[in-house]
């Protein structure tokens, strides 16, 4: 009869044991009420800006710099929110491609749009947002980085291409499909950074002439365009019980 009474006791203990560590692990504290809580997924989003380099421009790296000064600000800002991706500085232009949540990328607009308004010696005169994708499953990168490339690096780009007018929509299919290839090279390679697998397979670089082309379209928006859409408001039709956007974000 005792070592019953023994044994109820032991596991009642337990069951008040486990009971209470439960308790403490659904416990939220405050470091997560004012970070936004480390439980929430952050929803991943990808962003890709082209820019003409401005003429001036003597050091290209300047703009690599700035990048990289904004990359540390906004870690500070939004701790959970890792950046990722990777920003390609041709001779006469930039191709950059961004990885974040939402205020990430908000961020990385506004900064565009001030560049233009408060313009210095790497400041971005025309970026158009080439691409803007929403609820991505995976990166394409594990760490952002900037590489400076020459005019002799990259591949040869077909000669129809160079000549024929091509869509906007076929333009952004080139660039998704070889920052794919790029994506898919790392994760074989087992490589952290880009710069070193595009050194040994220059052919995966996208090529300069495209994203020049890219510029050259007049249905891309700006940054301040791309602003307007996230904070403009819905057109509701009651009619119907449709919610309409006023205008359709720009996808491929």
């Amino acid at each position: 009869m005792a070592a019953t009474q023994k044994v109820e006791s032991l596991s009642s203990k337990f069951r008040e044991l486990r009971g209470s560590e439960e308790e403490e692990s659904k416990t939220v504290t405050m470091f997560e009420v004012l970070h936004g809580g480390t439980r929430e997924k952050i929803v991943l989003q990808r962003l890709i800006v082209a820019a003409p380099l401005p003429k001036d421009l003597t050091d290209r790296t300047e703009i690599g710099a700035h990048y990289e000064k904004l990359n540390f600000q906004l870690s500070k800002q939004y701790m959970w929110d890792n950046m990722t991706g990777l920003l390609l500085i041709y001779p006469s232009c930039l191709l950059h491609v961004i990885e974040s949540s939402r205020e990430v990328l908000l961020s990385v607009l506004v900064d565009l749009k001030d560049m233009q308004q408060q313009p210095d010696r790497s400041s971005l005169e025309a970026p158009r947002v080439v691409y803007m994708a929403h609820n991505l499953q995976s990166r394409l990168f594990q760490q952002w980085s900037y590489k400076v490339l020459n005019a002799d690096q990259g591949p040869g780009i077909a000669k129809d291409l160079l000549e024929e007018e091509e869509s906007t929509e076929i333009l952004v299919c080139t660039v998704l499909s070889a920052l794919q290839k790029l994506g898919d090279q790392l994760e074989t390679s087992k490589k952290a950074l880009p710069g070193p697998v595009l050194d040994e397979n220059p052919e995966l670089i996208v090529p300069q002439k495209v994203v020049q082309k890219l510029l050259a379209q007049d249905d891309l928006n700006t940054p301040v365009q791309q602003l307007q859409m996230y904070t403009s408001p819905l057109n509701i039709s009651m009619d119907f019980g449709q919610v309409i956007r006023s205008r359709v974000l720009t996808s491929v």
